[in-house]
């Protein structure tokens, strides 16, 4: 997938930063605001430390983390009428657990074993 290219950490930056803007033009709520700019810096940010430091695994954590929260952030901070903010999280934070999935230290060691062998992909 995208693991030796490490793509799923700029495909997260996107998203974060997507997702902080994203009250710039989706109707919200103050609560609904401040959730996508948080969480969106969440993920972004935890996007740019994967990029700078490939070595650092807990960022696909917080990243999976932050994805989940994302998701049931319009039920749980309820703005589940603004349809744009709630869409947004929605897609979103599927986007990201699945990203930062694909990223985890275990699924790559699946997806690639013979790069955790310390043999080149061909």
């Amino acid at each position: 997938m995208f693991t030796e290219s490490r793509a799923q950490d700029g495909l997260a930056v996107v998203l974060g930063v997507f997702t902080a803007l994203s009250p710039l033009w989706v109707d919200t709520n103050t609560r609904a605001m401040w959730t996508l700019i948080v969480l969106g810096a969440v993920i972004a940010l935890a996007g740019l430390a994967q990029l700078t430091r490939p070595a650092m695994g807990a960022m696909d954590y917080l990243m999976a983390l932050a994805g989940v929260l994302l998701f049931i952030s319009p039920w749980a901070m309820d703005f589940t009428a603004y349809t744009g903010a709630s869409w947004t999280a929605w897609i979103v934070g599927v986007v990201t657990v699945v990203v930062a999935v694909a990223a985890l230290p275990a699924m790559s060691a699946r997806m690639h074993p013979r790069m955790h062998q310390g043999v080149p992909h061909t």
